[in-house]
């Protein structure tokens, strides 16, 4: 039986709460800082929005594999089509595959995030070969998204370091101390440090819209390289909602990450989607590129059924998914790996 705690443990659990809450709130307001100063913010855009997204087990009741994720973003918009809105050099190498075709609208978007991956048992300090290796990431993200009457496309340029520099030890400890959860052992098992980078590319269609845009039908695909990542993707989405064309766009940014589908304009939708590809390499599950670290084996067709709802005010939208791996052929170490990287993840935006 779990123990009450006294007046003065009572004050501690509340300022460490209020620690992280403050800590948390730091790293937005420091977030928003760099990415302004890393990338500058054009003055050409129509609109700008904000995004906090988390990823987490939690809402899965789990607390291993991919177990935390947290990415702020920043959207700058052009909705006047017009050529005053250009792409990033970050994204410039991949951009020969994007139409110059006339657009409708055109974002660039900034994002840096933090990923956590930890063994299924945490109370081990050595876990056994075969585990999920402990690791973690702090990367940046550029992202320049071009959107037509019918489709929209994607390049993406996501660089990060991998290893203790990402500071998930001290991160997952500081958390799970304040929350009363388990402390986990095993960090000192962690990939090495390591620069990594992916480059991305997808696109989306909507290939089937109801007359009165209730109901739509997306397909698309995603293709990425890079010692972070290395696969293809392709997936087919039913949406169900109000105000479903001037959203579609905003499913191409769950492929790296940093927010999930979601609605705008005063408008929602629900919606459940599968995505089916192979992948080539990934560094959570491979281990380190050019040094020997934990890894484990792993099924590298993927398959990935996502479901989730969206709500959109004037200025603030707010979106919510479980995606959840599984396997078609595989065995049971597979399907152990399924759970492992199944996780809930919410997103709240707003125009700033």
């Amino acid at each position: 039986m779990r123990q009450g705690i006294d007046g003065d443990d009572q004050k501690g659990v509340v300022r460490g709460k209020g620690e992280v809450v403050e800590s948390s709130l730091n790293l937005v307001k420091y977030s928003l800082i760099s990415l302004s100063l890393l990338f500058g913010v054009s003055a050409y855009a129509n609109e700008s929005w904000v995004s906090a997204t988390l990823d987490n087990d939690f809402f899965v009741n789990e607390d291993n594999g991919y177990t935390n994720g947290l990415y702020v973003t920043f959207y700058d918009v052009n909705e006047s089509g017009n050529d005053s809105h250009w792409p990033d050099f970050w994204v410039k190498p991949l951009m020969w595959t994007m139409s110059d075709a006339p657009v409708k609208t055109s974002a660039n978007v900034y994002s840096v995030g933090q990923t956590l991956n930890t063994a299924e048992d945490l109370t081990l300090a050595n876990p056994p070969q075969g585990s999920f290796p402990y690791s973690a990431m702090i990367s940046i993200n550029n992202t320049y998204i071009t959107t037509r009457d019918d489709h929209a496309d994607r390049v993406s340029t996501t660089i990060g370091i991998v290893g203790p520099w990402a500071l998930g030890k001290e991160t997952q400890k500081a958390v799970h101390k304040v929350i009363s959860a388990q402390d986990p052992k095993g960090w000192n098992t962690q990939l090495h440090n390591e620069l990594v980078f992916e480059l991305s590319r997808s696109r989306v269609w909507r290939s089937w819209v109801s007359e009165e845009d209730t109901m739509d039908v997306l397909t698309g695909f995603d293709v990425s390289a890079g010692t972070l990542k290395s696969s293809t993707s392709t997936g087919i989405m039913f949406r169900y909602g109000r105000n479903l064309e001037s959203s579609y766009a905003t499913t191409l940014l769950a492929e790296n990450r940093m927010s999930n589908p979601t609605a705008t304009d005063n408008g929602w939708f629900v919606y459940a989607g599968v995505k089916v590809g192979y992948t080539f390499n990934q560094i959570f599950t491979d281990g380190n590129t050019f040094r020997d670290s934990r890894s484990i084996d792993y099924d590298h067709n993927t398959s990935v059924l996502s479901t989730g709802v969206s709500y959109a005010w004037d200025d603030i939208a707010i979106a919510f998914a479980i995606n959840s791996p599984f396997t078609i052929n595989g065995d049971k170490q597979d399907r152990e790996i399924d759970r492992f990287t199944r996780y809930g993840t919410m997103t709240f935006a707003w125009q700033i």
